[in-house]
């Protein structure tokens, strides 16, 4: 036998070896390029549902660790931030509240309005915060957003049980609450807040890793965006106001105001309004995923 045939059997047999290798070949996770942008790869996200709860966890033990008072900080600042509003908005400006007692209103809007801006400026920082992890290991990278939405759900969740006693103090004293059947309508509201935040916030973050400055920006506007909020304010204190309409525009006012109709019964809710609300929310989140899938491919060149 010469040599070109028995080079073409070595050649034969390794491509037959080859192939038999690749057939039995199994891999559990293949990693490739997304092919379209309006993939939402839930499923991802399911599969790495054991990685959510690791970062759910994370972030709520880092943020308290090395701390004397640990998780009461979430007791303080409504308690501290509720006893402002009562002092500058409830003495001085003596703004209504719709029959609700003024501890009780005003403590409601900052549990809504607290989950919603952690929520926004903690998702916006996720390409910037998370550079060093997203170079080194593969996972879906939605994966850190929506943890931080569950996490902060576990925040709220604390918060709520305080306005909840504040809320049953007065019921005995004075301000009686009459719960209906809207108050199984809160965790939807908490949904909704979720969604809302996680959308725009995945928005901010793929701009920001090419223009800084929106960071910077984001503190502004949000702490603007809670005076367009009826937050220490109820939506009816606008009803002969020209300005109105800046406020019926902002998708929050409806939640806030569905949150509080929702606890206390009292309220001015439109479905219109919470319609526009709902449909805001779901566009917001659907291109914040688009664009969040697109500029991910990369955002290592340029964060």
């Amino acid at each position: 036998m010469d040599n070109s045939n028995i080079s073409s059997l070595v050649l034969e047999n390794a491509f037959a070896e080859n192939s038999s290798i690749k057939e039995e070949q199994k891999w559990d996770l293949e990693v490739k390029p997304y092919d379209r942008l309006f993939n939402l790869h839930l499923k991802d996200l399911w599969n790495y549902r054991d990685l959510i709860g690791l970062f759910v966890r994370r972030d709520f033990v880092a943020q308290y660790k090395q701390t004397i008072l640990g998780p009461i900080w979430q007791f303080v600042q409504p308690i501290l931030t509720t006893l402002m509003f009562l002092l500058v908005f409830g003495h001085f400006a003596n703004f209504p509240t719709d029959g609700i007692a003024p501890a009780a209103f005003y403590m409601a809007g900052t549990t809504v309005w607290n989950y919603f801006s952690v929520c926004l400026t903690s998702v916006s920082g996720t390409f910037v915060n998370n550079a060093a992890i997203f170079g080194k290991v593969y996972f879906p990278r939605l994966v850190l957003p929506v943890s931080v939405v569950i996490s902060n759900m576990v925040k709220f969740g604390i918060q709520f049980l305080l306005l909840m006693a504040v809320v049953s103090y007065y019921h005995f004293n004075g301000y009686p609450v009459h719960f209906t059947y809207r108050v199984f309508f809160i965790p939807l509201l908490l949904i909704e807040m979720a969604a809302l935040g996680l959308g725009l916030g995945i928005i901010i973050s793929s701009v920001t890793t090419k223009y800084r400055d929106f960071t910077v920006l984001l503190s502004f506007v949000v702490q603007l965006l809670m005076y367009a909020t009826p937050v220490v304010y109820p939506l009816s204190f606008l009803k002969n106001k020209s300005y109105k309409w800046l406020v019926d525009i902002n998708p929050l006012t409806s939640i806030m105001e569905s949150f509080r109709l929702a606890l206390f019964n009292t309220g001015t809710v439109e479905w219109m309004s919470l319609g526009y609300s709902i449909v805001f929310t779901i566009m917001s989140l659907l291109f914040g995923i688009v664009l969040f899938n697109k500029v991910e491919k990369t955002f290592m060149d340029t964060v």
